[in-house]
């Protein structure tokens, strides 16, 4: 455990953690991450540009042509944007060799649910009408992005549409049933997640619809046949046995999966890049899996 790992850790949760357990206005909370986001920059020389990705409002950002990481911002589905995750996903864009795209997703209570799941099909289905390639896409999300993932996993087998090469997720929220026994066995050891809040977030999303819908909970979703996924998830919190409980549903569909449990970190730490040995080397983890999947650049 790195003593960057350890500074964040206490402020976490002496400042973070507190703050979320009493704030009640989205609109502050929105703000507040926001400005965190802002003292996370990307890799020196990043170019980025507004420009939607079909009817969605998206972030893009430069790199070679021959691959793309889709990825689906995490934020409780009420929280996040592309401006909030641009800079974890530019590092791990370059590690992967690839250019990114981050579609903005309608948030609740706005827009509640099933508004999420189908903005992110409706992107992915965009980035193929630009032509490119699904074996050229690395699609990746965290926490209820990473959800997301393997929600547009299960519509793209429904549907018989292309899977993209492979899947990253880190700290994916993936059972709303809240029945995963880490939500409150790790309460008191996660570091960011205030516990309690979880059900009130989670219902503020479905505003009543079932939280045992596979789209809402991909944990039941029919994923045979999905591409290649990676989980990262820590050991100390929260959503830890959502992760476990994903990776065996994967496995005994017949998905190959690979499931990462970092000890002593927090709830989406690869977002601390550049301050944090370990994000750096989760990156560098994702990067070689996605790096191995996508295989070499066809010739044009």
């Amino acid at each position: 455990m790195s003593w960057q790992l350890t500074a964040l850790e206490i402020w976490l949760r002496f400042v973070e953690k507190p703050y979320l357990a009493w704030e009640t206005d989205l609109g502050r909370a929105r703000a507040r991450l926001e400005r965190a986001a802002a003292r996370l920059p990307p890799p020196p020389g990043t170019r980025m540009a507004r420009r939607p990705l079909g009817a969605l409002p998206a972030t893009r950002i430069a790199g070679p042509e021959g691959a793309t990481l889709l990825w689906l911002h995490g934020g409780a589905y009420c929280l996040g944007s592309a401006a909030t995750h641009a800079a974890m996903v530019a590092h791990l864009a370059r590690r992967i060799g690839a250019r990114a795209v981050l579609p903005e997703y309608r948030l609740a209570p706005e827009h509640p649910f099933p508004a999420a799941p189908e903005d992110a099909r409706a992107a992915y289905a965009a980035l193929l009408a630009e032509g490119v390639a699904p074996e050229r896409i690395v699609l990746g999300g965290d926490s209820a992005g990473g959800g997301l993932v393997f929600a547009l996993l299960a519509a793209l087998r429904a549907a018989g549409l292309p899977s993209p090469a492979c899947a990253l997720a880190f700290s994916p929220w993936v059972d709303l049933t809240l029945s995963q026994p880490s939500l409150g066995a790790l309460a008191a050891r996660e570091a960011l997640l205030p516990a309690r809040r979880v059900r009130e977030i989670r219902d503020l999303y479905l505003a009543g619809a079932d939280p045992g819908d596979p789209r809402a909970s991909p944990l039941f979703a029919d994923l045979r046949g999905a591409p290649p996924v990676l989980i990262q998830a820590s050991e100390a919190e929260i959503l830890r046995d959502d992760a476990r409980a994903l990776a065996a549903a994967l496995a005994a569909q017949g998905v190959d999966v690979a499931l990462e449990l970092w000890p002593d970190t927090p709830h989406v730490w690869q977002l601390y890049q550049r301050r944090l040995p370990e994000a750096e080397a989760a990156l560098d983890h994702a990067a070689r899996f996605a790096r191995a999947r996508l295989g070499p650049q066809p010739i044009r």
